[in-house]
């Protein structure tokens, strides 16, 4: 089974909810990980990776490549290119600047020179693998700066993930999801069996869960909800008020507890470092839901 978890806002506590759920699941069933947040990836951390056993580089972004020699410095490529990426350096010539360009090639199209400007594939980001210390495996991915094609890492990590399972004969993938509904978000959706929300009672929260639940609509997956920092607005129902409306049944509701950060601060999930917080005890209330409704279900 691929049980994805997606947020929509940031800092909600999705990674830190993640890593206590993988903590409580791993000695039932054979679990792998999958940091599906390319951009910041942190999920390792929090599980007590030191070291990456295995890196793969991905290459498929494209950028532009301006020939200095045959260039005629007509200007038309910096005219006209859409990200303003291309200036002119101390020496004269047109230069791309691979941070920003996007590889859509419209300075190779207004070209004058045939084969002046090409298209060169550059490497987007780096795959990796490593054990945690609690012994199952992990996926994660670091884009490079300025790169495109976020998603497609995300999808490549998944598809190494999903051959470790059979190869290990692992039965769960848990996929933490960045937060958004971009790329990385909808290629993390993509093929789970379930999604799990984590959302905080405010408005911004709500906002963003709904969004990234149209997401989880459009792959026709069930979704379920986990309200964290329930207690930091008791005047706002709405939350709740949406699920029900929605027919998303609610797996538990954890407190604000400062047991959280500091436990990240740690780098441990907070069930392993705080076991009898308030926290603690909702999450293992949650795990034991998540078992009997989604996994057994």
């Amino acid at each position: 089974m691929q049980i994805v978890i997606a947020s929509g806002k940031g800092g909600v506590g999705k990674s830190s909810v993640t890593a206590s759920l993988l903590y409580l699941l791993k000695d039932e069933y054979r679990l792998i990980a999958v940091d599906a947040d390319a951009e910041a990836p942190n999920l390792g951390l929090l599980l007590g990776v030191t070291e990456w056993e295995e890196e793969r580089e991905h290459i498929g972004a494209k950028i532009a490549r301006i020939n200095s020699e045959t260039c005629i410095r007509c200007g038309l490529c910096q005219m006209r290119c859409p990200y303003e990426c291309i200036y002119i350096d101390d020496e004269g010539n047109y230069v791309v600047n691979e941070l920003t360009c996007e590889g859509c090639n419209v300075c190779g199209l207004v070209c004058p020179v045939p084969g002046t400007i090409t298209l060169e594939e550059v490497r987007s980001g780096v795959i990796r693998k490593a054990t945690t210390k609690y012994g199952f495996p992990i996926i994660s991915a670091q884009l490079d700066v300025g790169r495109p094609e976020s998603g497609k890492l995300v999808t490549e990590e998944k598809e190494w993930a999903s051959k470790i399972m059979k190869e290990q004969g692992l039965e769960h993938m848990i996929v933490d999801s960045a937060a958004g509904i971009g790329c990385q978000v909808i290629a993390s959706v993509g093929g789970a069996d379930v999604a799990i929300l984590i959302a905080e009672p405010t408005p911004a929260s709500l906002s963003d869960v709904q969004r990234v639940y149209k997401v989880v609509q459009h792959f026709g997956e069930p979704a379920y909800l986990i309200i964290n920092k329930a207690d930091i607005n008791p005047g706002f129902t709405k939350l709740r008020e949406w699920a029900e409306n929605e027919g998303i049944p609610i797996l538990g509701e954890i407190p604000y507890d400062s047991s959280i950060p500091r436990s990240m601060s740690m780098l441990k999930p907070f069930i392993e470092a705080f076991p009898d917080s308030k926290a603690s005890e909702a999450i293992r209330e949650i795990a034991e839901r998540i078992k009997e409704e989604i996994i057994k279900g």
